[in-house]
């Protein structure tokens, strides 16, 4: 039973917590976008580029410990 959590986490290298946060990260991202394109849908002036701005960085979490990936922590500004 146990490793039905651990098999899909260890093949991106990553361990449960790990992957638990990426994917909670991802979540908080999304929320965020759709909450800039509601708002743009109504005041079309506010966020024109919410979602083309967001979508590198969903895509370097998504991919997030692969050695290309190294620029990471610029995006996020540090710690």
């Amino acid at each position: 039973m146990f490793k039905l959590f651990t098999n899909h986490p260890k093949k991106q290298n990553e361990t449960y917590i790990q992957h638990f946060c990426s994917a909670w990260k991802i979540i908080f991202c999304l929320k965020r976008i759709e909450i800039k394109c509601v708002i743009h849908s109504v005041l079309p002036f506010m966020y024109t580029d919410a979602l083309s701005s967001q979508l590198d960085c969903l895509y370097k979490i998504s991919r997030r410990g692969r050695p290309e990936d190294d620029e990471l922590y610029e995006t996020y500004g540090g710690d």
